[in-house]
């Protein structure tokens, strides 16, 4: 997870997005950090629509780098899945 977050990070910096990833990353699991997304658009200088699809885009490409990075961890391609739907189930609790 480390790893795909490090990525996106540095995908967002080069993009020129780094300061906005840098605020917005808690929310790749949830609401944040008690902040909500019309605090979180002020203080970016978004709407609240444009906060909620950026963090969405975020999101979808974390998705992305988490799945490459448990791809090299396992056997099998078809192995990908249950291992994704396990380390959620770890965080989660």
């Amino acid at each position: 997870m480390e790893q795909a977050l490090t990525r996106l990070g540095e995908e967002q910096s080069v993009a020129g997005k780094g300061e906005v990833f840098a605020q917005l990353k808690d929310y790749l699991w949830g609401e944040g950090s008690g902040t909500g997304y019309v605090e979180a658009a002020a203080r970016l200088g978004l709407t609240e629509g444009a906060l909620k699809v950026t963090v969405h885009r975020l999101r979808h490409r974390f998705r992305e780098l988490l799945r490459e990075e448990v791809a090299q961890t396992v056997a099998a391609v078809h192995e990908i899945d249950e291992e994704l739907r396990y380390l959620v189930s770890v965080i989660r609790g």
